[in-house]
């Protein structure tokens, strides 16, 4: 019994020292499974329903509230070939954005340009996951390269209106493949893309200030150029032939305008809310706005007018949607009212430009001024979801560089497309067909038959 007494601190000691050992082994099994969980991306149903809902509400925005928008503002006998050239420069982009656009644009390769590593989706299985704007929290891939390939594909669409009426189908397609892969791609590149330049220097373009709107601003300024005005420009009335159209249209652009800015949040949280919020007001008060100016320098207030402020908000707000709080988004629209309409005035008539359904006057000089409104109104200070130490001057001034390296690549990048165009195709339909309209001249319809 004496000895069994004197085995007994020596067992407990034993046992004790075997379940510290148990323990620990348990701790260092688990401390791999915590961090394995906490690092599993997490695919969100509702954040993957957002986003294929964000995709349809933009190719609602081109097919078919642009070309309704476009096609009310030419005259009857062009209706069909600005809904044309919108249907088919839109599909056209989709197509290349997947052979090649999304792996030039959203692959990590140069600060300018991605890499070919995922030419014709290489790689990309319905398993694949892109990221988010949150840690872990990640979406199929297919859903974000549909996202982002109505994004492209309204780009190149929105050029058209600077030109309409007067330029060869088969110019705008080569134009329209050239651009996006010199231009697009690089300019969404260096301010998306991974390891982009831009966005390296702190770029705030949460929706496509200057990724959608100033680049195909300047690239219509600059067609408009090129091509020329149309007959009769500045001695007669190239009047619009639907404001009924032009209304519907811009009321769609509006609607699918939601998906353009709140989906960009790519989650469905409260970033989408503060865009979806920022992207009504900001385009309320910019019709407000216009419709004010208007009245004060014209006598009267137009539906163009309206519908034309409407877009200009839009536009405004794009880039600043997701960083500025509501009050900012108003202030951003009122302003882009004013401005916009100046734009497609005054500045238009300085420019001495044909630019036919204002694109640079609307896009171009609206996407410049939100672009740089988002580098004041994202300040704390100004109710902005900017960090403690965010500087109003600082970010006024990349906002203001990313900009202008925006307008200085579109233009050269234009340039050298409508030129190549034109040697290969020519750029201008012959006087004759020009005159009869390009509905029947370039596509053998009508889009009425009274």
């Amino acid at each position: 019994m004496k000895k069994l007494f004197a085995m007994l601190p020596a067992a407990l000691a034993l046992g004790l020292a075997g379940g510290a050992a148990l323990a620990q082994d348990a701790a260092t099994t688990l401390a791999p499974a915590a961090e394995v969980a906490a690092a599993a991306p997490i695919v969100e149903k509702g954040d993957v329903a957002w986003i294929m809902t964000s995709t349809l509400l933009v190719l609602f925005m081109a097919l078919p509230g642009l070309a309704l928008f476009y096609g009310g503002l030419v005259r009857s006998k062009n209706m069909l070939s600005v809904l044309m050239q919108v249907m088919v420069v839109f599909s056209l982009i989709a197509v290349l954005w997947v052979f090649y656009g999304y792996s030039l644009a959203f692959t990590e390769a140069s600060p300018f340009i991605g890499s070919l590593d995922k030419l014709f989706l290489a790689g990309v299985t319905p398993d694949t996951l892109a990221d988010t704007f949150t840690e872990n929290v990640k979406l199929p891939e297919y859903a974000f390269i549909a996202f982002q390939a109505t994004f492209a594909g309204i780009t190149g669409a929105l050029v058209v209106g600077a030109f309409a009426e007067r330029m060869k189908f088969s110019a705008v397609l080569v134009f329209s493949v050239i651009w996006f892969t010199l231009c697009y791609l690089p300019i969404c590149h260096m301010v998306w893309g991974p390891g982009g330049l831009l966005l390296g220097d702190g770029a705030l373009d949460f929706a496509g200030g200057t990724v959608v709107h100033v680049n195909a601003g300047v690239a219509g300024l600059v067609g408009a150029y090129m091509v020329g005005k149309r007959i009769g420009f500045g001695r007669e009335a190239l009047t619009p032939h639907s404001l009924t159209l032009t209304m519907v249209g811009a009321s769609m652009l509006w609607v699918g305008w939601f998906g353009f800015n709140a989906g960009s949040n790519l989650e469905a949280t409260s970033g989408a809310a503060l865009a979806f919020i920022n992207t009504l007001v900001a385009t309320a008060a910019a019709v407000l706005a216009w419709s004010l100016g208007e009245a004060l320098f014209k006598g009267r207030p137009s539906m163009l007018g309206a519908a034309s402020g409407a877009v200009a908000g839009l536009v405004a707000i794009t880039p600043a949607c997701g960083s500025v709080g509501p009050m900012g988004a108003i202030v951003i629209g009122l302003l882009s009212g004013f401005v916009c309409l100046w734009g497609v005035n005054g500045l238009k008539r300085m420019l001495g430009a044909d630019d036919a359904l204002d694109v640079f006057g609307v896009h171009g000089v609206g996407g410049i001024l939100g672009a740089i409104l988002t580098g004041v109104f994202t300040a704390p200070s100004l109710g902005g979801t900017g960090a403690e130490d965010f500087s109003i001057a600082g970010q006024v001034w990349i906002q203001t560089y990313s900009v202008l390296i925006t307008i200085a690549w579109s233009a050269v990048v234009a340039v050298i497309a409508y030129k190549v165009a034109d040697l290969l195709v020519g750029l201008r339909v012959p006087e004759e067909e020009e005159r009869q309209g390009l509905d029947v001249t370039a596509h053998g319809e009508t889009a009425y038959h009274h």
